[in-house]
């Protein structure tokens, strides 16, 4: 059986900080090895899985990844459940910076899916991402329907440098009138990055403006790549 072993080590307030700073922040460990190792064993049986998008084929980049069906695996259910309070909590602060309308996102994540299901999203969102040698996926900004979350959880199953060379996470902000500003990310395997999917709030002179956010992986060099990300609504 494959458990979360980290519920309530995450320091939110540096996450919240980082966030706000550079559009993505850090959680530290969040699976262990064998956890981690039990979520790869998974890819090859599509039984675990609803559909798979291969990138290539619509341009993406060169890789593939598959969508986890209902009932998720208990380690994934785990995460996207107890992550989701504390991230609510910085989008509706995002929310009421930026001046958007609308219901603030609710406090717990069966509420949120609750909206979701209303709104005709039943399908599960949690994926694995799977590149080989020369695999890459490239700057984007993930775009979705009518109930979006602003934050995602995307967590390391294997160990750069050793599983594979290369593959780093890359973060790239535009700033109006500026140039881009890049963000390489690397961190150790069953640690986690949060980041924003399209845009953060940054403060002005004349108040709260948002800054577009893409992000993507660069090419790997040597080895397999395997991922797993947490996206916290549900889909059509």
């Amino acid at each position: 059986m494959i458990t979360f072993i980290n519920k309530s080590n995450i320091d939110w307030s540096a996450v919240r900080e980082s966030l706000a700073g550079s559009g993505y922040g850090l959680t530290g460990p969040l699976l262990g090895p064998a956890e981690c190792a039990g979520l790869i064993s998974l890819y090859d049986d599509d039984a675990n899985f609803r559909s798979q998008v291969v990138m290539e084929r619509y341009r993406f980049g060169k890789g593939d990844y598959k969508y986890f069906r209902y009932p998720l695996p208990s380690a994934i259910q785990q995460l996207r459940e107890t992550t989701y309070p504390h991230l609510a909590r910085i989008a509706n602060l995002w929310r009421t910076q930026l001046g958007e309308r609308g219901e603030p996102f609710p406090d717990n994540h069966e509420e949120f899916l609750k909206d979701c299901k209303a709104a005709g999203q039943k399908l599960p969102t949690p994926l694995m991402l799977h590149y080989q040698e020369g695999g890459y996926n490239c700057l984007h900004q993930d775009l979705y329907g009518e109930i979006a979350f602003p934050l995602q959880l995307v967590v390391m199953l294997g160990q750069q440098d050793e599983d594979w060379d290369g593959g780093e996470f890359v973060l790239i902000e535009n700033v109006p009138r500026a140039q881009s500003r890049a963000e390489v990310v690397k961190v150790p395997q069953g640690h986690g990055i949060i980041f924003t999917t399209r845009y953060r709030p940054v403060k002005g002179s004349r108040g709260w403006f948002r800054v577009a956010m893409r992000h993507g992986v660069s090419r790997v060099r040597r080895g397999t790549r395997y991922t797993l990300g947490i996206i916290y609504h549900d889909a059509k």
